[in-house]
């Protein structure tokens, strides 16, 4: 996969050694102005917007990003807590499966809980039932697969042959709506507004027939919203025709538009070998800070990388033989004690860091590019390797 963002904006001056090392850092400024983009959409548009914590969920930026959403979208009873504890405004949690023991606390604790398949609620009634016979207010949702494909890579896309996300909407009756609120459907990653206009165009003779039992529409997330070519003004127009035509609420759920070009992953050049190429140890691993450039895969964009010269391969501390982040053209020249940073860092990788080979996390830094205020907001210790294990 090729990165759709990169740009460094007010990071172009950020002093790395500002931090140690290894380090994220958080432009709150950056945040806000995607914060903002997403509001815009929701105001303009008359629908409500949930940030999924899944890609985002740095809590501490809970109260600010309460300022702008109407709430958050979790994946499972731990982000379902996080976010009725840190965040404001709805939960809406969907998993692809439960297990009956968290189902009580989740349905305590969300506003909307959203089942893979019909035969999931079925299952599961009791505990539904349960839970409202004791006064807990929630919307159930049903997670649909719309069978239509428009992910860049197979892997990523929900609608992939033999999906285990959503229930087909082939195979969708009457029935399976007996006491359902709302349909979740989820078809994107990191794609512009044409794949989600493409995916309602193939599922709206199935769909329509059923709003009239329904509350709420929810069009899930990988809607990349605040990149600069984004359709917003087309995004904005199609909800608001569906809105009109449905009569429903209409949700979506963005997470890595939250953070899109919000943060940097800064790191050290610890050593430089030659083997066939310049090939420099830093203390930034592919495998535990940005996973997804191995699972992607894909190329992160580094600050200030060099137009031309020397090409240097560079690679995590760990024993993995594939700990590697790519080849870059590195500013100044690769050598020890050379700072680096990785751009659009926020999203994904925060939330995807290991502890795998003992390599220690990235401390967390929160800066202002307004104000220039900056501050550490986590460090991590021997004890959270520790704690992790038995």
């Amino acid at each position: 996969m090729e990165t759709k963002a990169g740009d460094p904006a007010a990071f172009a001056h950020f002093d790395l050694r500002r931090v140690p090392s290894p380090a994220f850092v958080v432009d709150e400024a950056a945040v806000r102005r995607n914060l903002s983009v997403l509001r815009d959409i929701r105001d303009r548009a008359g629908i409500r917007v949930l940030g999924a914590l899944k890609a985002f969920s740095m809590w501490s930026l809970g109260g600010v990003i309460g300022e702008y959403l109407d709430g958050v979208c979790a994946s499972g009873i731990y982000e379902a807590r996080l976010g009725r504890e840190e965040y404001r405004g709805e939960v809406a949690t969907y998993c692809a499966a439960y297990k009956p023991e968290d189902l009580a606390e989740i349905l305590r604790i969300s506003d909307h809980v959203i089942f893979n398949s019909p035969g999931q609620i079925a299952r599961l009634r009791p505990v539904i039932d349960d839970a409202r016979m004791n006064g807990v207010n929630f919307d159930i949702g049903l997670r649909l697969n719309p069978l239509h494909a428009e992910g860049e890579v197979p892997k990523y896309d929900p609608s992939q042959p033999h999906s285990r996300l959503g229930f087909p909407i082939d195979q969708l009756r009457p029935e399976h709506l007996e006491g359902v609120d709302g349909l979740h459907i989820h078809n994107l990653c990191e794609q512009d507004f044409l794949p989600l206009q493409r995916t309602w165009a193939a599922i709206e003779s199935r769909v329509m027939p059923h709003v009239g039992r329904l509350k709420w529409l929810n069009f899930g997330g990988g809607h990349h919203v605040t990149r600069a070519d984004y359709q917003i003004d087309d995004l904005i127009a199609f909800l608001q025709a569906i809105k009109a035509q449905t009569g429903l609420e209409l949700y979506i759920e963005p997470g890595e538009a939250m953070a899109l070009d919000a943060g940097i992953l800064v790191g050290e050049i610890l050593d430089v070998i030659d083997n066939g190429m310049p090939v420099a140890i830093t203390d930034i691993s592919a495998t535990c800070h940005m996973p997804d450039v191995i699972e992607a895969p894909y190329r992160p964009a580094m600050l200030h990388e060099e137009a031309d010269g020397p090409v240097t391969r560079l690679g995590g501390p760990s024993c993995l033989a594939g700990d590697i982040i790519g080849d870059y053209r590195v500013p100044g020249g690769a050598t020890p004690g050379r700072r680096i940073a990785f751009l659009d860092q926020a999203h994904y990788s925060m939330v995807k860091t290991n502890t795998f080979n003992g390599v220690p996390l990235p401390a967390i830094w929160l800066w202002n590019s307004e104000t220039d205020e900056l501050k550490q907001i986590r460090e991590f210790s021997y004890q959270d390797f520790k704690s992790r294990l038995s």
